[in-house]
């Protein structure tokens, strides 16, 4: 069981990736997640990738595909995996496609979590991490107790650069330049199923395990 999550920055892909991690007990591999663990350790290919990360823009196919294979191979993803945030245009999806099935594997299922681009705003925008530890709060959502402190360990919460207003617009619009292009990709596949992103966390899982199981509609609500 492959299976690739799609949608917007902000869309819930992280948070939802869990979820169906947990569910199917396979491992969800977040390219975000590798990238920054790259770029905090100050490796060759994360400090290239921070260049293109703190403008908005999409880190070049090689700088990610390079961090990605070796996570694809791992043993804990031998009887599949969830890839959050790969891929992110059609070069990539031919990449993986191929990856894969030089492996003997193929993609399961492709969802599509769908979200109205003034709430995606609202959502990157109020997003604070911690310095240190590296948790994760929301302005409006889940706000830390006390104002710019960590609940965990009481070091400085701060907004990433990739989470300003001005960034988030690059971000999303390089999103429908070179992801979004992937709906119909996936669709002629017949891989495609498309989730309402809106609702509590828990109903959107219902709905997304309820597509992955066996839904074969295009468009599930």
């Amino acid at each position: 069981m492959n299976i690739i999550l799609l949608g917007a920055p902000g869309a819930g892909k992280g948070t939802q990736g869990l979820s169906l991690a947990e569910k199917f007990k396979i491992p969800q591999i977040s390219t975000g997640d590798i990238l920054r663990a790259n770029v905090r350790n100050r490796t060759q290919l994360g400090l290239k990738a921070k260049e293109f990360m703190d403008k908005g823009a999409l880190v070049p196919d090689d700088i990610v595909v390079n961090m990605l294979v070796d996570r694809i191979n791992a043993e804990d993803a031998k009887a599949g995996c969830i890839l959050d945030g790969f891929p992110r245009n059609i070069n990539q999806a031919e990449v993986l496609e191929k990856t894969l099935a030089s492996m003997g594997k193929s993609i399961s299922t492709v969802i599509g979590i769908e979200v109205d681009r003034k709430e995606l705003v609202r959502r990157l925008s109020g997003r604070r991490v911690c310095r240190k530890c590296g948790a994760s709060y929301h302005v409006i959502f889940s706000p830390p107790l006390n104002i710019g402190m960590c609940d965990k360990c009481g070091s400085e919460i701060y907004q990433r650069d990739d989470d300003k207003e001005d960034t988030i617009e690059a971000r999303l619009k390089v999103y429908e330049s070179e992801t979004f292009p992937l709906v119909d990709y996936y669709s002629r596949k017949g891989l495609y199923r498309a989730i309402d992103g809106k609702g509590s966390v828990d109903q959107i899982t219902l709905t997304i395990v309820g597509a992955i199981e066996g839904s074969d509609n295009s468009k599930v609500s």
